[in-house]
């Protein structure tokens, strides 16, 4: 009896095997770099660093059998259903320069082209595909790049925030490596740029709080509240960071990606005031509060940091959650009204100039979403929210 079931068993786990491996080698490249000899050596001399590993001074909290079972509560409307209004085109919208001095063009969930005092910036790239390792699996964006890459005006500085794989995507890195431009980034991310063709004098890795000057801009690299990791065995051995964009005249920040933390306001005291805060509002769940903001602790972050316009970045591109697709946005808009914030929403694709006109009006239709009361977002260990865990 065992024997006739041995060969098919045999040929099923062959399969397997086989299978696996097909993905593993669709992935792999993906992965990204390990990051070793000074590099390495660099991030263990870290105050952030501790037993292998990067870590947060406030821990965050999962709820794991709420996570497991969250599921069960996904919004129908995770979605669009019809396409959404994206301001297609090529490189011409950047030209001429802003009259202002500051113009920023969002682009699509964290990715932003941002005119800074003559300087031009690109935060956390993404031009097509999935966020994901696989090219056939994986959240699936909802429409194409609104500029294409190639159409982009020469960039001073590609700007990373952490190797989330929403954050930082290998086809796009490899597509710019060539660039004249220099990639800054936190602790350890050069390991990917590097495996990926960008060469090592042009890549400036940063802890918290250090500098860097390029094209007469000084970076700073600002706490965060995060995680990183491209695959099971590298989790959290990069940093993750928030930044600040200091010019001659102008200020903005980007959170990158955090949950709320209690040096939020050390931040807006040092660097701020900002002419303009891109803060990330979307991708967040009761069960894993600490791992993002959540629309009303995003302004509240807005808020602490000292910002003039708040741009929320970070929804409207890819289904990362259990929330409705236009549920951030419209959280964001009740929480800034009751706070007298002003936020821009521009659609995808579209640029705007803080000091001459702000896009306000909302551009998503109206889809049933909960609100912060029916479905808050509290984070951890930070004074006057909720009860600590």
């Amino acid at each position: 009896m065992a024997r006739r079931w041995l060969a098919p068993a045999a040929g099923l786990a062959v399969l397997c095997l086989a299978a696996g491996g097909a993905v593993l080698a669709d992935a792999w490249s993906a992965f990204g770099g390990t990051p070793a000899g000074a590099r390495r050596a660099r991030m263990e001399a870290s105050p952030q660093w501790a037993e292998g590993r990067f870590v947060n001074p406030q821990p965050m909290w999962n709820d794991l059998l709420g996570m497991t079972l969250s599921w069960t509560r996904a919004s129908a409307h995770g979605s669009p259903d019809s396409p959404l209004p994206v301001l297609h085109g090529d490189g011409s919208r950047f030209s001429p320069p802003p009259d202002s001095g500051l113009r920023i063009t969002w682009l699509g969930h964290s990715t932003q082209l941002i005119e800074l005092d003559g300087a031009v910036v690109l935060t956390d790239p993404i031009f097509g595909g999935r966020a994901s390792p696989l090219t056939w699996a994986g959240p699936a964006p909802w429409y194409d790049p609104p500029v294409p890459l190639a159409e982009l005006p020469p960039v001073d500085v590609v700007l990373i925030s952490h190797d989330h794989y929403d954050h930082l995507q290998e086809p796009t890195i490899r597509a710019m490596a060539g660039w004249d431009t220099t990639f800054v980034a936190p602790l350890g991310v050069g390991a990917h740029l590097e495996a990926w063709g960008v060469p090592a004098d042009r890549i400036r890795e940063l802890d918290w709080w250090e500098q860097v000057q390029v094209a007469g801009l000084t970076l700073v690299a600002t706490p965060a509240r995060h995680a990183s990791g491209r695959q099971a065995f590298d989790q959290n051995r990069t940093l993750w960071a928030g930044w600040a964009l200091l010019g001659p005249t102008h200020r903005v920040f980007f959170s990158g990606d955090t949950g709320l933390f209690p040096a939020l306001p050390e931040i807006g005291e040092k660097l701020g005031p900002f002419d303009v805060t891109m803060v990330e509002v979307g991708a967040y769940d009761r069960t894993w509060p600490d791992w993002h903001l959540g629309p009303e602790q995003a302004v509240r972050a807005h808020v602490e940091l000292q910002g003039k316009v708040m741009l929320p970045v970070h929804w409207g591109l890819w289904n990362l959650a259990n929330h409705g697709w236009t549920e951030p946005a419209e959280r964001v808009r009740a929480e800034a009204a009751r706070r007298g914030v002003t936020v821009a929403y521009p659609r995808p694709g579209e640029g705007f100039e803080p000091a001459v006109a702000v896009p306000t009006a909302p551009w998503w239709p109206q889809v049933p979403w909960k609100t912060g009361e029916e479905d808050p977002i509290v984070a951890t260990k930070v004074p006057g929210e909720g009860t600590a865990r």
